[in-house]
This record gives structure tokens, sequence and C-alpha cells, in this order.
């Protein structure tokens, strides 16, 4: 009886066991569980890549941001060197229409000058022929111009009322049309001036033209590129979340078919083992001892973290008047005019003389008022030294749109940093090409 009791115990144990195993769940679940690895070992390649991208987004923004600002900044000047270039035509046309003016009052003096002499002419020769005063004839005779006669005439006290009346008002006159005249050459002149600096000007604005221009279409193609690399990171990503959700899904429901399995199981493990006791108790009208067994297993997810460790990079600091200028490289535009405004110094707008007054400034030396900085003063702001002894700090002067119309300053290696007008702030070589033509060998050491 025994024997039965423990061969029925046994067969309802190994029963249990088959029940409990469920050898079909155990290779699904190890396929998913594989399969999930692999699909973790592919995620970190794809957020190792996303990262990359990430990281080359974040240098391109920082790249898009400053030809951003560059590009406003050439928007400034080109805007206030059309203004100003504007504001020269009309100053150009009103100066025209004063000499013409003034050559029209000429014109109209030298023909009353004519007539003055035609009447003098006449009084002279009528005063001669009725043997009139001998001192008035020797000043005519004795004139080597009709304007000398004029002076030397009213010198003579001798000449009648009359003479001298006609003679005072001539001499006026004269007086009046040789200061018309000058006023006419000074005006042309300062036509000529204006004229040249509208022509530098028309360069400049057709430099930077080109320059935003060119500025506009890079940046246009790098947000392009950063628009496509964008939606591939997204859609990678967006891949990667769906695979991934789905997986846990599968995972999910596996786990919990499993579950329900072997719930099933055990019950149905209780209920043979049960029945098999009962049985046996009636067999033997003995008690029989049933043992149950369970497992359990927690599977405990590791935790890891990263930290990252913040950084700073020192600020970079000017130490003198030939680096002071190197921040605004790249960063600024030129305006002729420019830089004689803490607004136009914010935003990196200067012209070559503001440029140097302000480069000058921030190692502590003042060279005269900012308003009024110009080549012409910077030319007498220190002591005039020879090119051959040219040394890093001096000022360098360069016959552009006229005589020393341009200034930098020499950085050594011949060359300079100034504010040029095709590239804002930027060192130039002075010993070979444009600058080295235009170089006139004036050299200031301040």
């Amino acid at each position: 009886m025994k024997k039965k009791m423990l061969l029925l115990n046994t067969t309802v144990l190994l029963g249990l066991g088959g029940v409990l195993s469920t050898p079909a769940y155990a290779s699904t679940i190890q396929d998913m569980e594989s399969h999930k690895s692999q699909i973790q070992n592919q995620r970190q390649d794809v957020q190792s890549n996303i990262k990359a991208a990430s990281d080359e987004l974040t240098r391109l923004q920082a790249e898009q941001d400053q030809m951003k600002a560059q590009l406003e900044r050439l928007t400034i000047a080109e805007e206030e060197n059309n203004q100003k270039a504007q504001k020269t035509e009309a100053d150009i046309k009103e100066t025209s229409k004063k000499v013409e003016q003034l050559e029209k009052e000429i014109k109209l003096l030298q023909e009353k000058l004519e007539k003055r002499n035609d009447i003098l002419k006449d009084r002279a020769r009528s005063l001669q022929e009725s043997g009139g005063n001998v001192e008035y004839l020797q000043v005519l005779l004795g004139s080597s111009s009709f304007g000398d006669f004029v002076d030397r005439a009213l010198a003579v006290s001798t000449i009648v009322d009359a003479d001298r009346g006609i003679l005072k008002e001539t001499k006026n006159m004269q007086d009046e049309l040789k200061t018309k005249q000058a006023d006419v050459k000074s005006k042309l002149a300062s036509l000529e001036d204006m004229k040249a600096e509208l022509d530098e000007m028309t360069v400049q604005l057709a430099a930077q033209k080109k320059q935003k221009d060119a500025l506009a279409k890079e940046l246009k193609d790098k947000e392009a590129k950063n628009e496509e690399l964008k939606a591939s990171l997204q859609s990678k990503d967006s891949s990667l979340a769906d695979e991934q959700s789905t997986l846990e899904q599968n995972i999910k429901d596996q786990k919990a078919a499993e579950e329900a399995a072997r719930k099933a199981a055990e019950q149905a493990a209780k209920e043979a083992a049960k029945k098999a006791a009962e049985q046996a108790q009636k067999a033997a009208a003995a008690p029989a001892e049933q043992a149950d067994s369970s497992s359990a297993q927690a599977e405990t997810p590791k935790a890891s973290s990263n930290d990252v460790a913040p950084t700073s990079a020192p600020a970079p600091k000017a130490s003198n008047v030939v680096t002071v200028g190197n921040r605004w490289i790249g960063n600024s535009a030129y305006v002729f005019g420019g830089g004689r405004s803490q607004s136009d110094i914010n935003h990196g707008l200067f012209d070559c003389s503001s440029f140097v007054h302000w480069a000058y400034s921030q190692v502590g030396v003042n060279l005269g008022p900012l308003g009024s900085v110009s080549t012409e003063t910077l030319k007498h702001a220190g002591t005039q030294v020879s090119s051959s002894q040219m040394q890093p700090g001096d000022l360098v002067f360069f016959d552009t749109y006229k005589k020393d119309g341009h200034v930098g300053i020499y950085v050594g290696g011949g060359k300079f940093i100034g504010a040029q007008s095709s590239t804002g702030v930027a060192i130039a070589n002075m010993s070979s090409g444009y600058w080295k033509q235009k170089f006139n060998g004036r050299v200031v050491r301040i």
C-alpha cells in the first residue's frame, strides 16, 4: 500500500513540475529578451549618433547666430552708407547751384568792371587832352594792369571827386569779385572732396552688398542642412521609440500570458494533488502527506547614471593696442563716418579713424574728441617716423579716395589691423597687393 501511495505522489509531483516548466513560453521570452538586447544595443548606437548630430546642430546654431548678427550689422551699415551717399549727392547738387549763382554774379561784376574801365579810360583820355593833372596821368601810364591802376589812382589826392567816387566803387566791386572767386574755388574744392567721398561710398556699398548677399546665401544653405539633419534625427528617434514601445508591449503581454499559465498550472497541480490524496486516503485509509513547492523570481533593473561636470572657458582679454581690436574681426561692419557714438560701437560699426580711436582708448590713450576724429587729426596725433623704423602699434596711412584717406594700426610682419570697407575690422597685408600700392609711407608713432 505504501508503495502505491509513493508512486501516486511521485506521479503527481512530476505532473506538477511538467506543467510549471512551460517550455513554450520560456522559449518565447528567451527569444524576446535576446531581441530586446539587440534593440538596446542598436539604440545605444542610434543614441550615440543622435548625440553627435545634436552637438553638430548646436555648433551650427551658434554659427548661424553669429552669421545672423553679422548680417544685421551689414544691413545697418548698408542703410547708413546709403543715407550718407544720398545726403552727399544732395549736398553736391546744392553746392553746384551755389557755384552757378556765384559764377553768374561774377560775370555781372566783370561786365560792370569793363564798363567802369571804359568810363575811366575816357576820363583819363579827356584829362590828357585837356592838359590835366600830371600826377594822375603818371598813375595811368605807370599802371601794370587795370586793377593796379585803380589801387594807385585812389592814392592820388589831386583827382576830381567824381573820379574818386567811380574809383572807390570800382575798387569795392573788384574786392567783391575776388571774394566771390575765392568762395567759388572753396566750394569747388568741397565738391571735389564730396564727390571723392561719394565714389568711395559707392565702392563700399557694392562691396558690402556682395558680402551681404554671399552671407545670406551661406546662411540659407546652412539652415536647409540644419532642417534636413533635424528631420532625419526626428525620424530615427520616432522609429526607435515605436520599435521600443512595440517590444516592451510584447514582452509585457508575454509575461502576462506566462503568469496566467503559471497560475493555471499551479491550480491544476493543486487540484490533481488533492484528488490524488483523496484517492490515496480512500485506498490506504490513512493520512497522506502532500508537499507543495513554489518559486518566485524577481529581476532588479540595473541603474546607471552619467554625471557631466560643468566646464567653463576663461574670457579672452586684450593686452595692447595691437590685439585689442581682434574681438571685432568677423563681428563688425564698415560705415562711412560710423563709430562715433556708443550705439555704433556696441554694434561694431566703425570707419577707419574711429576704429583706431577706439583701439587706443581701450589701452588708456586718448586721441582727441571722438566726434571729430579723422585721418587728418590722426596724422598729427603723434610723431612721424620713417617707414623703415615702423613697429607694432604705429599708425600707417594709405592714399585711397584722397591723400591719407585710410589709416590702420601696424601689427608687425608687414600687416596692419583696421576697419576696411569690404570686410569691417580685419587684418590686411600691406607688403603686397592693393595695400602695398596704396601705402604712402606716412607712419605716426603715438
